[in-house]
């Protein structure tokens, strides 16, 4: 069953920033990232299903400008316009993101600051790699992308060797991991828009985006302490990861999915396809990961029954995650102090896969499509947190 914490505890993960040494802000700084971090995603999603995504064509500026061109006229002259018109009406959708997306970036470099302050050489460290990435940003505005790309490298690799070193029981790890994370992002971000919405690329950033969120989340819970204390903790911890890595793979489905102009490619039949139960398919082509550099992916290359093989593959896959999700929402009934985290988590899961075959009945909406991604996030949210704040009982 679940207690409550108990002052004096030795756990680490009871006592809070108490014991961690963190600021007493860390926590509220974290949470302000998490948020961030949701609108990021929905807002990310926005843009790519109202194919906004090449509408800065690019990078970081969109069409030269820190903001976003308001008419056409203003960069008529611009290298930008001989890869792509400018539609304004798109243009500030997409820098928006970038803008709201560094800001995030700008959070979780305080946190990996603030939480190596205690480490030897933690913020030089910390500093050090964000200097690198950020010379790396004018190196490749001005076409020198080898040496953009080995700063870039550099940064990482620092980030990396510290999280390495750094145990976690200041946050240090998480954090310093979440910051490598998001310069990563960055970098498929632009890669996004420089190889013209590359499936795999834009899958990537998906999965970038989830995996910081449920970083944050991680982090946030563990800076307020708060644990849920259960006998058989350990076991629902393993079910519960489980329930992620299932989840996981419909999520890179699913952006495997959108990112190939899949969604209504069995029309607006559900639970049929095309009016059959097993319609010609093509998974061998559904399932090219790399198919060079230089073609356009907006509105998508592959023939009817290659997107028809990854459609069906996206449904299998999300039966098998309602079941599991439902079992597990079963689990967490039974137990004594988790009825409410499981009837939050069944919720979210009826309502994931209502949203799911509204898509393909209405046609995806748009609406409907960015809040599909938005349960994916709320998801993760939900498991990620109990993974985060489960733990067995004091001795």
């Amino acid at each position: 069953m679940s207690v409550t914490n108990k002052p004096g505890s030795s756990d680490p993960f009871t006592n809070g920033l108490s014991k961690t040494g963190l600021s007493k802000n860390f926590h509220r700084i974290a949470w302000l990232a998490v948020a961030l971090a949701l609108c990021v995603i929905v807002f990310g999603a926005f843009v790519r299903l109202s194919n906004a995504g090449l509408s800065c064509p690019d990078w970081p500026t969109c069409y030269g400008r820190a903001a976003w061109p308001t008419s056409a006229h203003e960069i008529a002259d611009h290298v930008a316009t001989a890869i792509r018109p400018v539609e304004v009406h798109k243009a500030w959708r997409e820098q928006f993101h970038r803008m709201i997306a560094g800001l995030l970036g700008v959070l979780v470099l305080i946190l990996a600051l603030v939480s190596a302050r205690k480490r030897a050489y933690g913020v030089p460290q910390v500093i050090a790699a964000a200097a690198v990435v950020a010379v790396a940003i004018p190196l490749y505005m001005k076409g020198q992308h080898v040496a953009a790309s080995v700063l870039a490298i550099v940064g990482e690799a620092i980030l990396l060797a510290a999280a390495l070193r750094w145990s976690n029981t200041d946050l240090s790890r998480v954090s310093a991991l979440t910051l490598a994370v998001i310069i990563f992002q960055a970098l498929l971000g632009m890669w996004t828009v420089t190889w013209l919405l590359k499936p795999v690329v834009v899958m990537g950033h998906l999965l970038g985006g989830l995996l910081t969120f449920s970083l944050l989340v991680w982090t946030a819970w563990r800076a307020i302490g708060h644990p849920i204390r259960l006998a058989d903790a350990a076991n629902v911890r393993r079910l519960i990861m489980l329930g992620i890595a299932v989840l996981g793979v419909q999520i890179a489905l699913g952006g495997w999915t959108s990112a190939n102009y899949a969604a209504l490619a069995c029309g607006n039949d559900f639970p049929t396809c095309v009016g059959q139960w097993w319609p010609r398919h093509d998974f061998g082509e559904a399932f090219v990961l790399w198919r060079g550099i230089g073609v356009d992916y907006e509105g998508g290359i592959l023939d009817g029954e290659a997107r028809i093989a990854i459609q069906l593959a996206h449904r299998i896959m999300a039966g098998v995650v309602f079941v599991y999700l439902l079992g597990l929402t079963v689990k967490l009934l039974r137990t004594p102090g988790m009825r409410g985290w499981a009837s939050l988590l069944g919720a979210l899961t009826l309502a994931q896969v209502g949203l799911g075959i509204a898509n393909v009945k209405l046609g995806l909406p748009l609406a409907v499509a960015v809040a599909h991604n938005a349960g994916a996030a709320l998801l993760l949210f939900a498991l990620v947190s109990l993974l985060a704040r489960l733990r067995t009982p004091e001795p």
